[in-house]
């Protein structure tokens, strides 16, 4: 990258260290090849000028986002980029069309939310901010538009984060491809909700990580034709099938065998299972619990995924019988038989372990032991048998065991396919492959080469993909490439898989061959590859071997890649497990063909993961590839920490480097004709003060500098290796002659300037001095007379303390002396006092119980006489009613009885209650009464057993002088007074049991009795309720009978001469309002049936049924002209909507609210709904939008809903008439009465409009408008969006300095530039300006206009602050200046346009307007965390800040951004949001919700006077619409 002319003393360069891996420093002094370079850490170190790297001082503080943007592509450059990026949490970076993704081991959830995915939707790649959404969007749209398959391969070693990555990338397609999967679940959460039973089963502990897939994962996600989700399907690769029967220390077998061991014991004990410790296949290694896992917890999470995935519960049960099966067989061991080369089953404990396998397996025990140590070999003459040693037992039990695993993941992997369904139809597939990284550890066994092997074909996929880009970007830009060289790894891949003579293939000739041991093996190995260069012999071991990778050499153990590499599918396993009881497991193993089942037949895991893996390389060969390489940043697995040498292995494991290396065979450094210019335009002024084109202006500065080989294409010029460092030397020579001049005249004028001001502070500080020492004598008099009075008032306070201790200690003693005696005293006498108290209580009681159960028993009886009196008198009384007469006074009488029962009821059921609440009280006493008893008796006995204690300890201790007769015959008399006590309160015990008792018993039937007289109650209600019922038809029958009569009356009238100008009216609408009464007796519906057949009798002129058809047609015909008079555009009179108002006075003078049934409504809605099937025709829009606005203003004012609607069935029968009042109301009313009469007093304010009772079909049809209404407000709003949005695309970024202003004294260009912005900004205000007409032009009400010009300019905030938020090259000095430039049109606008219809959109600006302020503020680093969050930026939040400030570079004056100090606040305070669950987002959301109510409307619009507007000429002259017509007073 560099040459020793462009190394000089000075030059900043990167040096490599052992521990940084590479460390910065300047160059001191160059010694022919030697050079010591001045480290930043202090250190002095020596190195050779080809290992060092020139550094590139220049580069932004916080890193590029891709990669060959560098101005220097190498090793310490790529390791540097990535770890100033990750010190900002930016975690991705790309490489090209490279992703690398550094895991950050902590959550970041704004980067992944819905917003995040919407902002990268159809954005192209490198446009935005490195993301994971890129890639996946990239993908997508390939897919979309090309038709072609893709792929996404994740690729890093264990603990980089390359599940979450394909979790996050599969979130993405189905956001993309969005089709709902079964039962309402996407194909992604069926993918991801698979994960648990896959890790459990597939994934174990490794040394690096503790959650490791041990196995290769490609999702497919199929689309159809129409780019929507259409199936999946996982495929599974490479299962580390070793794993399962040898484990090396400190990793874990497989997950699902600790969880089983962890499950509830009556599982465990089902499956005879105990600690992992007693497991061979668990107990290879000392690691057997993790760290922060819960196994018996992740068992049961296991079990629901399982339910989740669709596998039942009988599958579930027979997965695990095989796990504890595996277990079990692992336990078998083997020892020598009796004849030579034979074996049995070692002892008794293998013995239970074998028939507890074959129990589980549920097959036979003795065909397990046959399986596992004889051998079938069919030859033409005989059958033989032959038993097998105990170490080729050993083998066989083993092989078993991976075959039984192998087959119950493949199980799985099928399961889950079936669950989440495939489409075979599916055209076009993005896959994403996750897949075990590069591995090289202190031991590598077979896994690992197996693993690398895998590396090593992805690798050259990788290589040809990246060469096929580098191919693609010089063809693009038209220069000649033909000479760039390919790096291919194909003599790797050759030494390892190659037939005849590959690595796999002595390996698998090795295992066919019986005395073949590992050390044959690697002699083999040695012999065949000594002279190839990627095989070397190390000179230590016989058994090793090392190949040289290409992410470096890894030295492999041979000692068991045999016993590793043997697959063995053995006959007598697969006839064995075939005739299995258990369903499940023979269906594991369905029989084989005839010819395939007769021998054993050799085969190797080796052969079957080269098949597995060819399989996987030719259907990533036929997708387009999409790289994501995985970095874990440190191996303590926390945030913040990034080990260099950690990640530069890596990036050499994930091809990174091998990519590095093939863009530096090429160009590595491409630098726009702008950028080129703009660094180096000062090596040669003369060429841009020319009116050179950039090209050209290009091309004179690097001939002027010497430079060949550098090719310039159509857009950027590519420069090879070391001319980057070259041209920098030369920048860095002119840039140092300028600086020592002006640093000659600073040092004077500083040198100056410190001699004066040292002179100065020297005259100050002689005086202070001088200040100090005086007030340091006189302190130090004070404090000792301080001292003196101290002591004295110490003495004082010590002899006080002491006294008054001593006096409060006497008293103290005093005070429990006389305490403890009036204890005894008070509780002698509280005994006593509640003994008395008891027996009172039990008395009362007793006699309390009887009086109440006499009581009672009165009470039931009267009542039951009652009861039956009332149901003599109901007899007569129904009797009675049959009569006509009689029919009022049965009522009242009927009245005052339901009135004395409900009396009577009610005291029934307060003396019920009363009595229940004293039982309750009663009881409740009794029972404390007891428990204090009880107290009682068991201190007595407390009592009496301690002083027993007490008695005997006195003798024990009484000396044997004094006589022993006088204490024995007191504490006798003691002990025998307290026995009779105690035996008195038993007694008094006893009684109080009994008494309770008595009582319990006394309550249980208190409560049968309360039982009977509630029943007894219920009939009574249910009988009240019957009389109330027949009261109330009665009631109705005598006002049916009155109304009959006096409608019989009328129609004698009619029927007589006098009465002939009647019409036949009243009575067809008697006939047609009879089914109205949904509660007549069988009596009235006979009694109407005669009068409808008497009517119907009497001779009827045909001619009285047509006035009201042709009343019917001719409403028909107005509903149709004022509907296709509303169809047309009637414009507007003095400002207000003529069809609104027209519409209105129809519905109102119609009396269309008040009707249960009209059609009238739909077809007003549907006439709207077709003219506004246009959405673009925004006139049209805006005219529907001011009359649906008015005319919804003008229901709201006026309906009301209907009072009858809110009634219960009940209530509305007793308010309303009966049947015959209702016709007779119906006959009094007048139709020529209404309709016009209020309508023609001039409704001449809205105030004067009367509310209406409206129906549901009035109510409907307002619902219906206020739908509309909001669906036009969307639409007008929509359109503007769609409009404007193009050109904010636009205007975010300003457009580039043209070559000219980069010469002092051109400003000219500056302005131009300014003004082709404006150009964008005034589209947008002209578009503005335009819906601002429509709208007034239509009079759409300034409420509403004020609501979408606020929604807009939201819109405009969110768009424009989101992209500086996502795009760093928007995040500089002079962008915020043009944009600020922009925002000003915006304000002018909104000043011209006032506050009536602006309103406040311009206050929907004020995140970009903070930002914007942010960016062109001056001296950043000056500025304190408070300032800018509580004076520059108080609507930004930290995450929004602290993005911005990481992000920002200035590209005018080369400031800085605000200090580290205020960044590390910022994160602290970052840090602490995430663990308090706030969200975290820094992006804005769009709202597109409707801002308004009806109410909204209704308050904020103006009132409408409808009596002055002219009908339209189409219905002016009909004279059914007369009433529209102004009438002069």
């Amino acid at each position: 990258m560099a040459t020793t002319d462009n190394i000089i003393v000075g030059s900043h360069v990167w040096v490599e260290d052992p521990v940084l891996a590479w460390i910065d420093g300047e160059v001191l002094r160059i010694n022919g090849e030697e050079v010591r370079v001045q480290a930043t850490n202090g250190k002095t170190v020596v190195a050779n000028i080809s290992k060092v790297f020139p550094k590139d001082t220049e580069a932004p503080p916080g890193g590029v986002d891709d990669m060959t943007k560098l101005s220097y592509l190498h090793e310490p450059g790529v390791l540097h980029n990535l770890a100033a990026r990750y010190e900002l949490n930016e975690i991705y970076t790309y490489t090209g069309n490279i992703l690398i993704a550094i895991n950050p081991f902590q959550r970041l959830p704004h980067m992944y939310d819905t917003h995040m995915m919407e902002q990268y939707k159809g954005a192209a790649f490198g446009e935005l901010s490195p993301h994971v959404f890129a890639v996946a969007d990239a993908a997508y749209r390939q897919m979309i538009n090309e038709g072609k398959s893709n792929s996404i391969l994740v690729s890093g070693e264990s603990g980089a984060g390359k599940t979450e990555t394909t979790k996050m990338l599969m979130r993405y397609l189905a956001y993309m491809g969005g089709r709902s999967g079964v039962e309402g679940r996407t194909v992604e959460q069926q993918v991801l909700e698979s994960n648990p039973v896959l890790e459990a089963f597939g994934n174990a502990k490794t040394v690096r990580n503790n959650n490791s897939s041990r196995f290769g994962k490609f999702v497919e996600i199929q689309f159809d034709k129409n780019g929507r989700i259409s199936g999946a399907a996982i495929r599974t690769y490479l299962l580390e099938r070793s794993r399962v029967c040898q484990v090396s220390d400190p990793e874990r077998n497989y997950h699902c065998f600790y969880l089983l061991c962890a499950a509830p014991l009556e599982e465990r004990e089902r499956y005879k299972l105990e600690n992992p410790k007693s497991f061979h296949y668990l107990n290879q290694t000392n690691c057997y619990e993790l760290d922060g896992v819960n196994d018996a917890e992740e068992y049961l999470a296991t079990r629901r995924a399982m339910d989740i995935v669709g596998i039942s519960e009988e599958e579930q049960e027979a997965i695990f019988m095989v796990v504890a099966a595996i277990l079990h067989l692992g336990n078998i061991e083997f020892a020598k038989g009796g004849e030579i080369d034979s074996s049995v089953i070692k002892d008794q404990k293998s013995r239970f372990h074998l028939n507890m396998t074959a129990e589980l397996l549920k097959c036979d025990a003795k065909s397990l032991e046959d399986a596992l140590i004889q051998r079938v070999m069919v030859t033409p003459e005989e059958v033989i048998t032959r038993t097998l040693d105990p170490l080729a037992a050993i083998l066989s039990r083993d092989a078993l065991a991976k075959t039984i695993y192998s087959r119950l993941f493949d199980w799985l992997v099928d399961k889950i396919n079936n669950s989440i369904g495939q489409d075979p139809n599916s055209k076009s597939l993005i896959g994403v492959l996750d897949i075990y990284g590069f591995e090289s550890f202190k031991f590598n066994s077979f896994e690992q080469f197996c693993i690398n092997f895998t590396n090593e074909k992805l690798q050259q996929h990788f290589n040809q993909h990246v060469f096929k880009m580098e191919q693609e970007e010089y063809t693009k830009e038209e220069i000649n490439w033909s000479y760039i060289e390919f790096v291919d790894n194909q003599d790797v891949l050759d030494l390892i898989e190659k037939k005849p003579g590959g690595i796999i293939a002595l390996l698998d000739e090795a295992c066919m061959f019986p005395k073949s041991t590992h050390e044959t093996f690697a002699q083999k190995l040695y012999q065949t590859f000594k002279t190839n260069k990627r095989f070397i012999k190390p000179k230590l071991s016989r058994t090793s071997f090392t190949i040289s990778h290409y992410a470096g050499e890894v030295v492999y153990l041979a000692d068991q890649f045999l016993d590793k590499n043997k697959d063995y599918v053995v006959a007598e396993h697969q006839d064995l497990l075939t005739a299995s009881k258990c369903p499940f497991v023979a269906g594991l193993f369905p029989p084989l063909p005839e010819e395939s089942s007769k021998s054993s037949k050799f085969s190797s895991i080796g052969s079957r993961f080269k098949l597995q893996l060819q399989s996987l390389m030719e259907t990533l060969s036929s997708t387009e590839p999409h790289y994501i390489r995985c970095v874990k940043p440190n191996n303590l697995l926390k945030p913040a920490i990034f080990e260099n040498a950690n990640i530069i292995q890596q990036l050499r494991c994930g091809g990174v480097l091998e990519a590095i290396r093939i863009s530096c065979a090429g160009y590595p450094t491409r630098r726009t004709f702008y950028e080129l210019l703009l660094r180096f335009g000062l090596l040669a002024p003369e060429v841009l003060e020319g009116n050179h084109d950039d090209k050209v202006a290009c091309q004179m500065i690097l001939d002027k500098m010497g430079l060949k080989g550098y090719q310039i294409g159509k857009t950027k010029v590519f420069l090879r290796a070391g001319q980057m460092a070259e041209l920098d030397a030369r920048r860095t020579e002119v840039l140092g002659n300028a600086a020592r001049t002006i640093q000659r005249q600073v040092r004077t004028y500083i040198a100056r300037k410190e001699f004066i001001s040292l002179r100065r502070a020297a005259f100050h500080l002689q005086s202070h001095c001088r200040g100090v020492l005086a007030r340091k004598l006189y302190e130090g008099l004070r404090q000792e007379a301080a001292a003196s009075k101290i002591q004295k008032n110490f003495r004082r306070y010590t002899a006080r303390k002491a006294y008054l201790t001593l006096c409060l200690s006497a008293i103290s003693l005093q005070t429990g002396l006389r305490a403890m005696t009036a204890r005894n005293v008070f509780r002698f006498r509280k005994q006593t006092k509640a003994a008395i108290i008891i027996q009172a209580k039990l008395r009362h009681h007793i006699a309390y119980s009887y009086y109440k159960r006499l009581q009672k028993a009165a009470l039931v009886s009267q009542c039951g006489w009652r009861q039956r009196v009332a149901r003599r008198e109901l007899r007569k009384l129904k009797m009675a009613a049959k009569e006509t007469g009689a029919l009022k006074e049965a009522k009242d009488k009927l009245e005052k009885r339901v009135e004395e029962l409900t009396w009577r009821l009610q005291l029934e059921k307060r003396l019920r209650t009363d009595m229940e609440e004293e039982k309750a009280q009663e009881i409740t006493k009794l029972q404390d009464t007891l428990r204090e008893m009880q107290i009682q008796v068991d201190e007595a006995n407390a009592r009496v057993i301690k002083e027993r204690e007490e008695a005997q300890k006195a003798i024990e201790e009484a000396p044997p002088i004094i006589k022993e007769t006088p204490v024995i015959v007191q504490d006798t008399e003691k002990v025998e007074s307290l026995t009779a006590e105690v035996e008195s309160l038993k007694a008094l015990l006893l009684s109080e049991r009994q008494a309770a008792e008595e009582a319990r018993k006394a309550h249980a039937d208190g409560e049968a009795r309360s039982t009977e007289l509630a029943k007894k109650l219920e009939d009574a209600e249910k009988k009240m309720d019957q009389l109330q019922e027949s009261v109330q038809r009665l009631e109705e029958k005598l006002s049916n009978s009155e109304s009959e009569n006096q409608v019989l009356r009328q129609q004698a009238l009619t029927m007589s001469p006098t009465g002939k100008s009647l019409s036949a009216r009243p009575k067809s609408m008697i006939i047609q309002r009879t089914p109205v009464n949904g509660h007549v007796a069988n009596g009235e519906v006979k009694v109407a049936s005669d009068m409808i057949l008497a009517v119907s009798n009497a001779r009827e002129p045909e001619s009285e049924e047509k006035p009201q058809k042709s009343l019917n047609e001719k409403q028909q015909e107005n509903q149709d002209l004022l509907i296709k008079c509303v169809s047309q555009n009637l414009g507007f009179s003095g400002g207000k909507p003529v069809a609104a108002c027209v519409i209105y006075k129809c519905l109102l003078h119609w009396r269309s609210f008040e009707v249960e049934r009209t059609t009238v409504f739909d077809r007003i809605i549907q006439t709207i709904a077709s003219a506004i099937e246009v959405p673009d025709n925004n006139d049209v829009l805006a005219y529907w939008l001011s009359n649906s606005s008015t005319l919804l203003l003008l229901l709201q004012h006026t309906l009301k809903a209907s009072g009858a609607a809110s009634l219960t069935p009940q209530r509305r029968r007793t308010s309303s008439a009966s049947l015959f009042g209702r016709m007779s109301q119906g006959l009094r009313a007048s139709p020529q009465s209404t309709g016009l009469s209020y309508l023609n007093r001039g409704l001449s304010r809205l105030d004067d409009l009367r509310q209406v009772e409206a129906k549901y079909p009035a109510l409907l049809f307002k619902q219906q408008l206020t739908a509309f209404l909001e669906k036009i407000y969307g639409m007008i709003r929509d359109n503007l969006k769609k409009e404007i949005s193009p050109l904010l695309g636009l205007c975010i970024q300003a457009p580039r300095t043209s070559r000219a202003s980069l010469v002092k004294g051109r400003a000219q260009a500056n302005a131009f530039a300014q003004q082709a912005l404006i150009a964008h900004w005034q589209s947008i205000v002209k578009s503005l300006n335009s819906y601002l007409k429509t709208m007034k032009e239509n009079n759409v009400p300034p409420f509403l206009v004020r609501k979408v010009f606020t929604q807009i300019f939201s819109f405009i905030n969110v768009q424009l602050f989101n992209s500086l938020l996502l795009r760093r090259e928007c995040c500089s000095f002079s962008n915020g200046e043009y944009v600020k430039a922009g925002l000003a049109e915006l304000e002018q606008w909104c000043d011209e346009a006032t506050e009536e219809f602006a309103g406040s959109a311009w206050d929907e600006l004020k995140h970009i307007r903070q930002a914007v302020g942010f960016l062109v503020i001056h001296q950043k680093p000056k500025k304190t965390l408070n300032e800018i969050t509580k004076e520059l930026c108080p609507v930004l939040s930290i995450q929004q800040l602290y993005r911005i400030s990481t992000m920002y570079w200035d590209d005018k004056y080369g400031t800085h951004s605000v200090s580290s100090d205020v960044i590390s606040s910022m994160r602290v305070m970052m840090t602490e949001d995430s663990n308090n669950a706030v969200s975290s987002s820094f992006l804005l959301d769009d709202d597109s919700s409707i801002p308004f109510s009806v109410d909204d409307i209704s308050k904020s619009m103006q009132q409408v006077d409808i009596a002055d507007i002219d009908p339209p000429s189409l219905i002016r002259e009909n004279s059914g619409f007369g009433f529209l017509l102004p009438r002069s007073e």
